[in-house]
């Protein structure tokens, strides 16, 4: 990610800059919370690609999915994440930096561009907060994902107020 642009203003600007809206906060799909503050750090549950509680993409990366379609996936899920973090403090501007980001991507057996659909979420957050705030992240392929999903996201986002 050398080279990327610089994120000018905070996240809220950019995000306008960049004519992106982000969905409604997510709602649980089962007996847990989405997001939750210890201390200085907000932990997200898994984010899947929905909008609005309905999936937008179902299906393995690799098989049923193009490279493209998980790209756009793992882009989904984290602007899902991003309502709930926003849904949770109020404002994108108490996002201090990102802590940590981790990406699993259901896939076919012999799979093996995770990292470039990980990118959907990493580049994302890379445009909104800038290339001095991308997270370090773990990117895995799993066998399924809930609802038939085929990408979940973890976010770790250290508050800074």
């Amino acid at each position: 990610m050398v080279g990327a642009p610089q994120a000018a203003g905070g996240p809220e600007r950019r995000l306008l800059e960049l004519g992106i809206s982000l969905p409604p906060p997510p709602t649980p799909f089962g007996a847990y919370v989405e997001a939750i503050q210890c201390g200085s750090l907000l932990f997200l549950s898994g984010m899947l690609p929905v909008i609005g509680h309905e999936p937008k993409y179902t299906g393995r990366v690799g098989t049923e999915l193009t490279l493209s379609e998980g790209y756009d996936a793992a882009r989904v899920a984290c602007l899902s994440g991003l309502a709930a973090a926003k849904s949770h403090l109020g404002t994108l501007e108490a996002i201090g930096r990102i802590a940590k980001l981790g990406v699993y991507i259901s896939t076919a057996e012999h799979f093996q561009e995770h990292p470039k659909v990980a990118d959907g979420a990493s580049e994302l957050l890379r445009d909104i907060f800038g290339a001095e705030k991308i997270p370090p992240r773990v990117v895995l392929g799993v066998a399924s994902l809930p609802l038939g999903m085929p990408v979940e996201i973890e976010l770790i986002f250290e508050v800074a107020r």
